[in-house]
């Protein structure tokens, strides 16, 4: 598995894979795939620039050769400037459980890191959080468990500092 950023020529695929996570995971995103497809061709001209013009944000992908299986972004907080977020990940359902998503969040936690973030916020929609405690549930065998998740043990859950603590 190879991660790498997003490619100012890959509207297209930007498109497809954002459309694909949408269908595949309609609960887990503010926008449907429906809204997303309507959209025209200059919006995910603009939205792709914004992820792969230098100083702005990022984009990852997890791939093997030309198969892409998972994504994520790092978005600057617009409200902010010490602070990024985490957007729109999604792993492939066949690659789920591989550790994909945390490798993808580490990408993350780096580009902030590089960029001098000092804090890494998770971008999550309201009604995913039903979605959540009900999964991490199913996980646990425990109601309520995890109704905030710790994807890594030594960062603070939803809103985590960039830098180790000394």
């Amino acid at each position: 598995m190879k991660i790498r950023k997003l490619e100012p020529h890959e509207i297209s695929l930007h498109r497809d894979l954002r459309l694909c996570a949408l269908r595949d995971s309609p609960y887990s995103f503010a926008e449907t795939a429906a809204d997303a497809e309507a959209k025209p061709y200059s919006y995910w001209e603009a939205l792709t620039r914004s992820v792969t013009e230098p100083e702005r944000h990022v984009m990852y992908l997890a791939c093997d050769g030309e198969d892409i299986f998972g994504s994520t972004y790092g978005i600057r907080d617009s409200e902010n400037n010490d602070m990024a977020r985490v957007g729109g990940m999604w792993v492939a359902p066949l690659h789920r459980r591989n550790g994909i998503g945390r490798v993808l969040l580490e990408s993350v936690l780096s580009w902030s890191r590089e960029h001098g973030f000092r804090r890494l916020g998770l971008w999550r929609h309201p009604r995913t959080l039903q979605r959540s405690r009900f999964m991490n549930t199913r996980v646990s065998g425990k109601p309520g468990v995890g109704a905030h998740c710790q994807p890594m043990p030594q960062l603070k859950p939803l809103n985590w500092s960039c830098h180790p603590a000394t």
